[in-house]
């Protein structure tokens, strides 16, 4: 049986403390709920709380709901990029782009203007980065990510749907992995 002083310990050790801990339990806590239900369905009270903070510190470290938003993006970029140049295992790199394609995904649909929200792109500059040398021009070459990043995009959220509609629900996952990436190779291409 738990008493009553063992469970407020409990909740006391959750509990973070510092600057540092309190917005990095704050980030996570809204990366969370804005991918599970985006940023207009997740209060900053709910965001704290799943946070084990007063709400009054999410004010104080972010502002306004779009600034954490803001602050989310960036810091899901920063997360996956820094996952990557760790070379960091397929499935941790997946799982940190995943979570951070929903959250952009639920924020477009939110009316959030993610694409001026997110103040830094590091996977796109990467991607950049290793194609503009095979273009003959910048455009080419951003041509060439922006479609690699939209089939990217595009199977992260209706993977399902299209699996389904395509009769390709009992491909490996693996298999299907591999086929996105080299088509994403050839797109990046130029044409």
């Amino acid at each position: 049986m738990t008493t009553r002083s063992a469970s407020l310990t409990g909740a006391r050790e959750a509990t973070p403390t510092g600057r540092d801990e309190v917005v990095a339990a704050i980030l996570d806590s809204a990366a969370d709920m804005f991918a599970e239900r985006g940023p207009a369905a997740a209060s900053i009270r709910d965001i704290a709380a799943r946070a084990h903070v007063n709400h009054g510190l999410v004010f104080r470290h972010f502002g306004t709901k779009e600034q954490l938003v803001a602050a989310v993006l960036d810091h899901l970029a920063a997360n996956t990029s820094a996952l990557a140049e760790a070379e960091a295992s397929p499935a941790e790199i997946d799982a940190a782009t995943a979570r951070h394609l929903r959250v952009i995904a639920r924020a477009l649909l939110d009316g959030y203007a993610v694409g001026q929200l997110q103040s830094s792109f590091p996977a796109a500059a990467r991607l950049l980065d290793g194609l503009r040398p095979q273009h003959d021009n910048e455009e080419s070459a951003r041509l060439g990510a922006a479609n690699a990043i939209a089939l990217l995009l595009g199977w992260q959220l209706f993977e399902p749907f299209v699996r389904s509609a395509t009769g390709l629900t009992d491909l490996p996952r693996e298999k299907l992995r591999q086929t996105i990436f080299a088509e994403m190779g050839r797109l990046a291409q130029p044409h």
